[in-house]
């Protein structure tokens, strides 16, 4: 019934402070890498391709996440 470990791709706050509570526990903390395989390869060029292309021409990227 205890959850004994968990491994975080994203955090909030992100970067996780160094002195977090979560570097102290059974947590596998990736710096957004957790996507990283040959299985998403084309699909994370084509965002990052999409995402170079709306930059050049002025536009928002997608998935913004604006901080309060």
């Amino acid at each position: 019934g205890a959850i004994s470990g968990a491994g975080l791709d994203v955090t909030d706050p992100e970067p996780l402070p160094e002195d977090h509570p979560l570097w102290e526990k059974a947590a596998l903390i990736t710096p957004h890498a957790g996507g990283a395989s040959a299985a998403f390869a084309p699909r994370i060029k084509a965002l990052v391709r999409r995402q170079a292309e709306r930059l050049i021409a002025g536009d928002q990227p997608e998935n913004v996440v604006l901080q309060p």
